[in-house]
């Protein structure tokens, strides 16, 4: 590990900190952007500390449950290589092939450990209908998100729970 940190030579701190958002808002546009794909009724979305929650009532297919991992991933992994190991890099690193695969590999795999995680709950007990909507609506006022329903989102919850979205949010 020692060796490791030798290797790091000349850090340029406000290029480091642009890398950094940089790698978190295409990542988090990546996953948005293949949600949007999905062409379902779109209940509602929310803004959080997470980032942006798009809620749909149907179950995800298995294809769009792994897209939604993999382009993410292959993203940050993109976004990471032309960051540290590009003449564009804010650090100085060593450009083995060892080196590559740790900042790499230890990059991707924190940026997706939730949608890891995901992949798995939805592919071993997959939710649809008004079990997912419940689970997202409990998850998003866990984070504290403020959530934004749509003209379908208001008469599918009056509908299914004869609710509006303030009564189910206080309900829950």
């Amino acid at each position: 590990m020692l060796r490791i940190l030798h290797s790091v030579h000349g850090v340029n701190v406000p290029g480091l900190v642009l890398l950094l958002l940089l790698w978190i808002l295409l990542f988090k546009g990546t996953r948005l952007l293949v949600m949007l794909l999905r062409h379902d009724p779109l209940v509602g979305w929310a803004i959080g500390p997470l980032g942006v929650t798009i809620m749909f009532v149907h179950e995800p297919s298995v294809m769009f449950i792994w897209l939604s991992m993999l382009c993410p991933a292959i993203v940050s992994g993109s976004v990471l290589y032309v960051g540290f190991f590009t003449s564009l890099s804010p650090v100085t690193l060593a450009h083995t092939v060892f080196m590559q695969v740790i900042v790499i590999g230890c990059g991707v795999l924190l940026s997706i450990i939730g949608d890891i995680f995901n992949v798995f709950q939805d592919l071993r007990h997959p939710l649809w209908g008004e079990a997912r909507m419940l689970r997202s609506i409990q998850w998003l006022r866990a984070t504290w998100a403020r959530v934004h329903f749509t003209p379908f989102g208001y008469s599918y919850l009056n509908d299914h729970f004869g609710s509006s979205p303030t009564d189910l949010w206080q309900a829950l």
